[in-house]
């Protein structure tokens, strides 16, 4: 039986997921769960995961939730590339996992919110955007963006754990294409380091980065024919 995704690529970690099945040709059914139409809220899917997120995989009956998860367990049964998720290596390992652990309160919850304030909330609750919160979402980008510059990219680092691409330059480039859905790509663009390493890792997924993207592309296009001029504060 082949291997189902539930996924909607508005979703950062379930075009992580996307990118990684496709890049690694591992066969899978697709099984799109629109976020915007509130499917994941639903009986049915709360029947596969009660959680009501997505991604999701269903490996011949065995369901499993969260991209870090998900990412982890196809590394290891389909036997990919060791550079992914090194299996052997526990240094490596350990790399991977640093930053894996890290974005979650960092790069994750920043890139989402500053997004989700921008182009999201105000859209649904029919409010003007709390310009207050945006700035204080902006400060957590800027320290994020600082310390993967000057920690996870230190000493001339190529990629976010080492010197080959991994899950964790995966869950972090697909972070970022959420500044860029809300014209905040500025954060990246001014930190050479960090930009660099950017235009590193989108080849490494090509062509799947762009294919996983175009949903956020559509976003950005109208987010910024329509987003309100910023006050001063």
């Amino acid at each position: 039986m082949a291997l189902k995704h539930y996924y909607d690529l508005m979703s950062q970690p379930c075009r992580a997921v996307y990118i990684f099945l496709k890049l690694n040709k591992i066969p899978f059914e697709h099984r799109p769960v629109a976020l915007r139409k509130g499917e994941h809220m639903g009986e049915e899917f709360k029947k596969i995961n009660p959680i009501s997120r997505v991604p999701v995989i269903d490996d011949d009956g065995f369901v499993l939730t969260e991209s870090v998860a998900i990412l982890k367990y196809l590394a290891a049964k389909y036997n990919v590339p060791d550079h992914w998720y090194p299996q052997t290596d526990f240094k490596a390992q350990a790399r991977v996992d640093e930053f894996i652990n890290y974005q979650h309160l960092n790069t994750r919850i920043n890139m989402a919110m500053l997004f989700q304030n921008l182009a999201i909330l105000p859209r649904l609750r029919n409010k003007p955007i709390d310009w207050k919160k945006v700035e204080g979402f902006r400060k957590g980008v800027g320290i994020t963006v600082s310390q993967i510059d000057q920690y996870f990219l230190k000493d001339n680092r190529p990629f976010l754990a080492g010197d080959d691409i991994s899950i964790a330059d995966l869950l972090g480039i697909c972070e970022i294409m959420q500044l860029y859905a809300c014209g905040e790509e500025r954060f990246i663009e001014s930190n050479p380091n960090v930009n660099a390493w950017a235009e590193r890792v989108k080849p490494k997924l090509a062509p799947y980065f762009e294919e996983s993207n175009v949903v956020v592309y559509k976003v950005r296009e109208h987010f910024m024919k329509t987003a309100p001029a910023q006050p001063k504060l």
